[in-house]
Formats: C-alpha cells, sequence, structure tokens
C-alpha cells in the first residue's frame, strides 16, 4: 500500500479517515515498511469495515494484516448492539476460534538434545494432521451436543487434561451462551470423526526454545526461562467451525437485504446483533468457540502422553490458550462512556492488560499471555496485554495473531519446493514432520512477513508487551 493514503500520528499508527459511506474512522498499526508491503485490499477492506451499521470509535487491523474474507486478517471491529450494531460471520472466520494454546515443560533445551528425533516421531505419530485427518474419537449425537455446550471443560471431564488447565484458557474453557441447536447437521456429520485432530494449513505442533527474555518480572510469572522448552499448538475447530461460517454467511445475506443494510461487499454480509439472525449465529459461533477449546484440550493430553513416555521427568503445564477468529461481548470504555460491546476479531488476539477485571488472579498483576504463533522454522512470541482497562484502549485490547502472509498459498506453492524447505530446516537444527510436501512448500517462512518487525510494531504501538521470544526445535504440520 501507498503510505501517503493515510495520516500518519505516529512511527506505528496511521489512519485513513472517514470518506464515502465510513461511518468511523480505520486505524492501521505498522511501520513504514510493513504498510507498503500490504496488498491494497487491506486499506479496502478495512474501509468497508468501518462503514458498518453500528460500528465504535475505529475499525482496526493489526501489523500482521492482508487480505480475508470479508473483514481483513488482522482486522478488529466493535459494534454496539443498541445503536443497532451487526454481527458479520466474515468478521470471524471461517476456521472459529483458531488458536494457540502454549504449555511449559519444566525442560530444558539440553535435556530434549538425545531425544529430538524420536520425540518429533512419536509426536508426529500421535497427533492425525492433515487434510480429512480424524481422531480416535466418534461422537454420538448427544456427546456432540455435550461438547458445544462446555468446550474443555467437557474434555477435561472425559478424562483429556486437568481442572487445573480450565483457569488457564480464555472463558475458563467453557464459552457461554452456546446454543448447539443452531449447529447445521452438516457442520456437525464434519465434526463427528475429527475432535483430536490438528488439520492442515497453518495449524501446527511445535516444540519451542525460549530464545530471548525481554521482560524478566513477566516471564517468571508466566513460568518461562532462557532456553527452556515449550510446547505450542495452533489449531482451531476444524469442519464444524468452517461450515458454521459457510452456513451463515448464505443466511446473513440474506438478512442483510432484509434489513435494509447496504453492504460495501457481499462477503461483509451481516445481520443486526438483536435480530434473531444475529442471535442464532451468535450462539452457533459459540458453540464452535467450545469445539475448539474442546480439540485443543484433547491434543493437550495427546502431547502429554507422548512426554510421558519419552520424557516422564517433564510437567506439562498449561500457560495459557488464547482464540484470534471470535467475537465477544466485552465491556470497553469509549468516549462515549463504558459499553457493551461485541468486538470481531479476526486473525487478532484478545490482550487484556494488568488489572483488567475479567483476568484470572494469576494473571491480573501482569497481564494476559498474548501468544503469537510463527510461521514454520520462524520465530514465535509471547507478550503481555497492555493497556489499564479504565480509559480507551488500542484497539479494544486487541494485538497481533502471527506473522501474516506475505505470498498466497498458490503462489508459495509454485515459488517454494517442500522438500528443499524441510532440508533446509534441517540444517537449521529444526526437524518437520508433514503429512504432505505441498503443504509444506505453502507455509514456507519465506511465505510470511518478517514476525520480528510485526511483534516490535506491536510493542511500540502498545498493543502489547515483548516477553519472549521463541524458536522452534520441532514443527509436526498437517
Amino acid at each position: 500500500m501507498n503510505p501517503a493514503l493515510f495520516a500518519r500520528h505516529s512511527e506505528c499508527v496511521w489512519e485513513i479517515a472517514p470518506h464515502g459511506r465510513m461511518r468511523v474512522s480505520a486505524v492501521i498499526y505498522g511501520d513504514a515498511e510493513l504498510i507498503r508491503g500490504m496488498d491494497d485490499k487491506v486499506y479496502e477492506q478495512i474501509s468497508n469495515v468501518a462503514s458498518l451499521p453500528g460500528i465504535v470509535q475505529a475499525a482496526c487491523a493489526m501489523p500482521d494484516a492482508h487480505w480475508g474474507y470479508g473483514f481483513p486478517i488482522g482486522g478488529v471491529a466493535a459494534f454496539d448492539a443498541e445503536a443497532g450494531g451487526v454481527i458479520s460471520a466474515g468478521g470471524v472466520g471461517f476456521d472459529i476460534s483458531c488458536g494457540v494454546r502454549t504449555l511449559t515443560t519444566g525442560l530444558l533445551v539440553d535435556d530434549l538434545a538425545p531425544l529430538r528425533v524420536e520425540l518429533a516421531d512419536l509426536l508426529f505419530a500421535a497427533v492425525p494432521a492433515g487434510v480429512g485427518s480424524t481422531g480416535r474419537l466418534r461422537l454420538s449425537g448427544r456427546e456432540l451436543d455435550e461438547m458445544l455446550a462446555r468446550g474443555a471443560e467437557w474434555a477435561v471431564a472425559k478424562g483429556y487434561g486437568h481442572r487445573r488447565d480450565l483457569t488457564r484458557i480464555e472463558e475458563q474453557g467453557r464459552m457461554a451462551g452456546a446454543e448447539p441447536e443452531q449447529v447445521s447437521e452438516q457442520a456437525r456429520e464434519r465434526q463427528r470423526d475429527e475432535m483430536g485432530t490438528l488439520g492442515a494449513g497453518n495449524h501446527y505442533l511445535e516444540v519451542q526454545r525460549v530464545a530471548a527474555i525481554y521482560d524478566r518480572e513477566v516471564a517468571a510469572r508466566y513460568g518461562l526461562r532462557q532456553d527452556g522448552v515449550l510446547v505450542s499448538i495452533h489449531c482451531g475447530s476444524r469442519g464444524l467451525g468452517h461450515q458454521v461460517g459457510t452456513d451463515y454467511m448464505k443466511i446473513m445475506g440474506r438478512a442483510a437485504t432484509r434489513y435494509g443494510i447496504e453492504l460495501p461487499d457481499r462477503e461483509l454480509a451481516c445481520a443486526p446483533l438483536q435480530s434473531p439472525e444475529g442471535q442464532a449465529y451468535l450462539g452457533a459461533m459459540r458453540a464452535a468457540i467450545n469445539c475448539a477449546l474442546a480439540n485443543r484440550q484433547i491434543l493437550t493430553h495427546l502431547v502429554r502422553e507422548v512426554f510421558a513416555c519419552l520424557l516422564p521427568r517433564a510437567e506439562l503445564e498449561l500457560l495459557y490458550d488464547v482464540s484470534h477468529n471470535t467475537c465477544k461481548e466485552e465491556e470497553h470504555p469509549t468516549s462515549a462512556g463504558r459499553k457493551r460491546l461485541f468486538v470481531h476479531r479476526k486473525g487478532a488476539t484478545r490482550a487484556f492488560g494488568p488489572g483488567h477485571p475479567e483476568l484470572c488472579d494469576f494473571f491480573r498483576p501482569v497481564g494476559q499471555p498474548v501468544l503469537v504463533g510463527g510461521s514454520m522454522g520462524t520465530a514465535s512470541y509471547i507478550l503481555a496485554g497492555a493497556g489499564s482497562g479504565e480509559e480507551p484502549s488500542r484497539a479494544f485490547n486487541s494485538a497481533c495473531h502471527g506473522a501474516g502472509r506475505a505470498m498466497s498459498r498458490h503462489q508459495a506453492g509454485k515459488t517454494f519446493r517442500g522438500r528443499q524447505v524441510v532440508d533446509e530446516l534441517a540444517a537449521r537444527n529444526i526437524l518437520i514432520r508433514a503429512s504432505s510436501l505441498r503443504g509444506v512448500a505453502e507455509e514456507a517462512p519465506g511465505a510470511y512477513k518478517d514476525i520480528d518487525r510485526v511483534v516490535e510494531v506491536a510493542h511500540q504501538a502498545g498493543l502489547a508487551r515483548k516477553v519472549a521470544r521463541l524458536e522452534p526445535l520441532i514443527c509436526v504440520k498437517g
């Protein structure tokens, strides 16, 4: 994009003033190089988001933003239901509640060294990955309903993890307000065999080392130490979430016409939050969030089983689990006072700061862990939420979720060769285990933006604070 299109407020904050049908301004976070590297569709899409009914304050794009369906990936927008605000399936995305959970192990890199190849092989064998992968479970209709209503809480009750895990998950592992009856039969059928599976695309299971610590106080609170070994799981609601998105894009397309909503882009199909269609989507989306939370909980159990077999002195404790494709009802300070808003975060993660009342006692003094997943072969980051929650925040307490794509999967598949990527990473002592070399090519490190730059912008802009940089040792891909 051309930086001249924006008004620059600081090194990392750029604004598009309201024009045309825009109801509020649009704000993009990035330095000049990231702005120039973003595709022009980001400007168009975030401007379109700013034109939707009931939007509050500004439409925002994170430093990892790139073109998406409806909203740009990395898009954040909040809507006031009492002011005619809407909810958009395109503002949540198709992989509902895709997210990252990170576990500490109590191990150091040297403890892992002699067993790294065996660990990589065992994790790849234990964790189903790839397109259409299926797990150990096949859920009955009643079990599906229970899982969609209770999320990770259901998985723990089934023996997949510990009760203490739930305190380290957004919503304590159970998204309230889920309505399984709003999830179509087709969505249910797609998920019946997919619980406890990683999926494909940019999803991964990664064993990492803490390569750098920037905030020792917060790192100590999070249980991080130099050269400590962590495990991160990045996946979402699999086929069910995708089908919920598909179903409700059609429903909302019809609803927008019926409610007289003039859409700048049909991919921004939406419905008033207080309409029957809006409420039905909220119920189905919240059920899909629970599906993702349960899925990551089951995967955590599978990882713990592998470590217990190979490295029995490891203690895999959940640091945090945070989602980045959601719409959540939250209270935020605005220029008009505190309001209950429905915050869409598509390819953006919640980032509540110190003292926020919705954080558990353990994290409230320092802020919520913000888990920023890297692309295969590059760094990941752990940040901490910023802001007090008492005054208008940057982007409604939101931060980036990853590096952000620099080229499409199709372009990456033509540019890179999977075997070559695997060999190059092996030369850097990063072990890749994948079910598809084409998938490896599409997710090559060169297909993504510079995550170090993206995170530095998030830090400098006050979206979140840098705590630790992680580097991969093993990456399991679909």
